[in-house]
């Protein structure tokens, strides 16, 4: 398996967390959220929680797809650099994540995407 292949099996892995990330965020249940995102499920039983939730979830689906998308949709030659672009994003919105709500962000979005963006590179 080339290089190539291995960095667009890496960012289709993430695009497909980001899915399931949206999903977690709009349609599981509070205590779900809760448990996945390390909040109370008082706090995410909380209409403006679950509304703020579903809202983040349409951004996280929307990068999913706009990552998978980007195979078909950019000319070849441009899809590693989109690629990069975009796994920028998750890296810094990672960081964030990881500084403000939980660590395991940090594992979980920012070091996949850090490994999915050197082997862009190579």
């Amino acid at each position: 398996m080339g290089k190539v292949m291995f960095a667009e099996i890496m960012v289709w892995i993430i695009a497909i967390e980001h899915i399931g990330i949206m999903l977690l965020e709009m349609f599981a249940s509070p205590e779900k959220q809760a448990e996945a995102f390390d909040m109370s499920a008082e706090f995410t039983r909380q209409p403006a929680a679950r509304v703020t939730l579903a809202n983040q979830g349409i951004y996280n689906g929307a990068l999913g797809a706009v990552m998978i998308a980007a195979k078909w949709v950019v000319p070849a030659a441009s899809v590693m650099v989109v690629w990069q672009l975009l796994l920028i994003f998750v890296m810094v919105v990672a960081i964030y994540g990881g500084l403000t709500a939980t660590k395991k962000i940090l594992l979980l979005q920012f070091l996949p995407a850090l490994i999915a963006f050197v082997l862009t590179l190579v």
